[in-house]
């Protein structure tokens, strides 16, 4: 199995990493996060996937940076129900599209590490974008590894974000 993998942030990466190699998954990494506000926000976090992911010898691909997609996504729907649903569709639709692209038996996303996402309706767009794109999407409920992630992260100072990545989900900065 090859398995593109969608990667929200470093910290996020940690334990899937692990349990797809332990797995004997074929890996690659897809850093795409136009949603992440301010532009130094998104470099702090791409630096951080950069540096783990060397010593994690996993190769990543970076699309260009585009917060206006993300934007355009949500429109004016910036209540965190809406705009949460449409930020995790546009970027797995994109994680779909490269896996079919490079040819991956599937995709899937480490936001299904995260206790603080909505992780069933994460489920269910991606299967659905899978089936839409041609490409299985993998699931797996990597929350179980969080905390123990979380806590690597620290001792091997992993920049570790204080919110989500929009502007909406930081409470002292707006767009």
């Amino acid at each position: 199995m090859s398995i593109l993998l969608h990667i929200c942030c470093a910290p996020c990466l940690i334990y899937p990493l692990e349990r797809l190699k332990a797995k004997g998954v074929k890996i690659k990494g897809f850093y795409y996060n136009p949603n992440i506000y301010p532009p130094e926000e998104y470099l702090k976090r791409s630096q951080a996937v950069r540096e783990f992911s060397q010593g994690g010898d996993l190769e990543v691909f970076y699309p260009q940076y585009r917060p206006q997609e993300f934007s355009r996504a949500i429109g004016a729907k910036q209540a965190a129900g809406e705009r949460c649903l449409i930020c995790w569709k546009l970027r797995l639709s994109r994680a779909a599209k490269q896996a079919q692209l490079e040819g991956f038996s599937s995709f899937s996303t480490t936001l299904l590490v995260s206790p603080y996402q909505d992780h069933e309706s994460i489920k269910r767009l991606g299967i659905d974008i899978g089936k839409t794109a041609g490409v299985d999407f993998y699931y797996e409920d990597f929350r179980p590894g969080f905390g123990a992630a979380q806590k690597l992260a620290k001792a091997l100072g992993i920049y570790r974000q204080k919110y989500c990545g929009c502007a909406y989900s930081d409470k002292t900065k707006s767009p």
